[in-house]
């Protein structure tokens, strides 16, 4: 399950990372349906994937803590779920999106529940090391 932690948290950084460039660099483009939405779109896009940019760099640094923190995790993981209950406010609002808003949707509200399970994979396994080592040693 720690293996599961660290690799999830290096994939979630580096996804976010190269998301949030990714609208960075294409502004309006980056967003499927979205169309010609603007200049003041573009830029809260442009904007928003620099702050994408930055949680995912929030991520990656979890990632390399020696045990991954437990607490870090959960509150990354709670900003992500934060993110899916938006698309579901939306939804409610203005109807259906775009399809691939919808299956980002399906990956924000799916995937926090996993972190916030392994959350403490890494502690209760360095935990269980050292309670393993006999006393004296």
């Amino acid at each position: 399950m720690a293996r599961a932690l660290r690799i999830l948290t290096q994939l979630m950084g580096w996804a976010c990372v190269t998301i949030g460039l990714f609208h960075v660099a294409l502004g309006n483009a980056a967003i499927p349906g979205a169309g010609s939405a603007g200049p003041t779109v573009d830029s809260w896009g442009r904007f928003m994937g620099a702050s994408f940019v930055g949680y995912g760099l929030a991520w990656l640094w979890a990632a390399r803590q020696r045990p991954i923190p437990a607490p870090a995790v959960r509150w990354l993981a709670g900003v992500f779920l934060l993110g899916g209950v938006g698309r579901l406010l939306s939804l409610a609002v203005h109807g259906w999106p775009q399809w691939f808003q919808i299956a980002l949707a399906v990956i924000e509200l799916s995937l926090p529940p996993i972190f916030f399970w392994l959350a403490d994979a890494e502690e209760r396994a360095l935990r269980s090391d050292v309670e393993a080592v006999p006393a004296g040693r």
